[in-house]
């Protein structure tokens, strides 16, 4: 999308033009605080990622509809520039950044490992796992990833003993059935389940 089409074949007013580029960012910032996670090809991208590809495509459309907003009022009589919109601009940029960077040092100080479970379900449902460990305590949570490859939130989550990990232990089964999945999660008898460890796995048929 060029500035020359947005400009000229669409017909925006210089306030709409900015209002398109900071609803650009904001679905950005948005996207950088939720429980996303992406599955391509076999490997997961976590919402971390995603959310910092967003950015950079929302940066780009900014500019692109900023330079658009000039050249419209270059071309019309002068307006009064909203005084919103580089207050909401640096705001959203500033959620948008610290989101990204939330996510990622989670994944690293937790030590984050992803696993996509086979096999996968009808309709090619996949169940993909994000364990971490935290001192004496093990988290994991689950996603259900249909056909997008794209997954909104995570469809469960549990808390192991000692920091144990399931799904990398091996101590799991994934049920599926016509209507979705069932992921089970075992612990060990040193290391037990604490809260969950029950898990349905559907994608929206």
């Amino acid at each position: 999308m060029t500035e020359a089409r947005i400009q000229h074949g669409v017909g925006m007013s210089p306030g709409a033009f900015a209002a398109a580029g900071v609803g650009s960012l904001a679905l950005a910032a948005v996207a950088s605080w939720s429980d996303l996670l992406l599955l391509v090809w076999g490997r997961v991208v976590p919402g971390w990622e995603v959310s910092g590809v967003l950015f950079v495509l929302a940066l780009v459309l900014w500019r692109t509809f900023i330079r658009a907003t000039r050249r419209a009022e270059a071309v019309r009589l002068p307006a009064t520039r909203a005084r919103w919109v580089r207050p909401a601009r640096n705001l959203l940029i500033a959620v948008a950044v610290s989101g990204i960077a939330w996510g990622a040092l989670g994944d690293l100080i937790n030590e984050a490992e992803y696993h996509v479970l086979r096999p996968t379900g009808p309709g090619g449902c996949t169940a993909v796992v994000r364990e971490t460990s935290f001192l004496m305590i093990g988290d994991g949570e689950a996603y259900a990833v249909g056909r997008t490859g794209l997954a909104w939130g995570e469809a469960g989550s549990w808390v192991v003993d000692d920091g144990y990990r399931p799904v990398a232990g091996g101590t799991y089964e994934m049920k599926w059935e016509r209507d979705g999945g069932l992921l089970l999660i075992s612990g060990t008898n040193t290391d037990p389940v604490i809260r969950g460890g029950m898990t349905d796995i559907d994608c929206g048929w």
